[in-house]
């Protein structure tokens, strides 16, 4: 009876998260996860687009999730040369499904599945992307770690914890 959340899901398929977070460190790709997951009894067929082909790649970009199953989807970014101004990101994703017969595949799947043309109901989510400042070095270390006791060398980066759950990697 009780959706999984209106921000989460469209009537075809669920999808989580709904932003990409991607730290920022320069010169290396970095990956993000989405999962699919179809809690109905039909077969889904989707695709991902994203308003930057050249920077993203996205692995399967098409695909069918099973009737009650998931896909996990793979977003990765290429590596940047140079930080983004102000962090800010104007990239989005969209994930269109459609209801596919039963027992297809992905070699059945074709683009004008998902038109307007083609008489099928195509649900369209949108996902936004959001770039993440890395985690800073920790600041000169004050002159007790003189004494290179291991608790104290530890006791900074538990010190961070806090900074790092609110990035979790469930999210990416």
């Amino acid at each position: 009876m009780a959706s999984p959340g209106p921000a989460t899901t469209g009537e075809l398929l669920h999808i989580e998260p709904l932003e990409l977070l991607f730290p920022i460190e320069l010169k290396k790709q970095i990956s993000c996860s989405v999962q699919l997951s179809n809690l109905g009894d039909d077969y889904i067929a989707f695709k991902v687009k994203t308003t930057s082909p050249k920077k993203y790649s996205v692995r399967p970009n098409t695909g069918v999730v099973l009737p009650r199953s998931t896909c996990d989807v793979v977003v990765t970014m290429q590596a940047q040369r140079e930080a983004p101004p102000d962090m800010q990101c104007k990239d989005k994703f969209l994930v269109q499904s459609v209801i596919a017969p039963s027992g297809v595949t992905v070699k059945d799947i074709t683009g004008d599945m998902f038109t307007k043309e083609s008489g099928n109901n195509v649900e369209e989510v949108k996902l936004r992307v959001t770039y993440v400042a890395p985690p800073q070095p920790p600041s000169p270390v004050p002159e007790e770690s003189e004494e290179g006791s291991p608790s104290r060398v530890s006791e900074p980066e538990n010190a961070d914890g806090p900074a790092f759950t609110r990035v979790s990697f469930y999210d990416c």
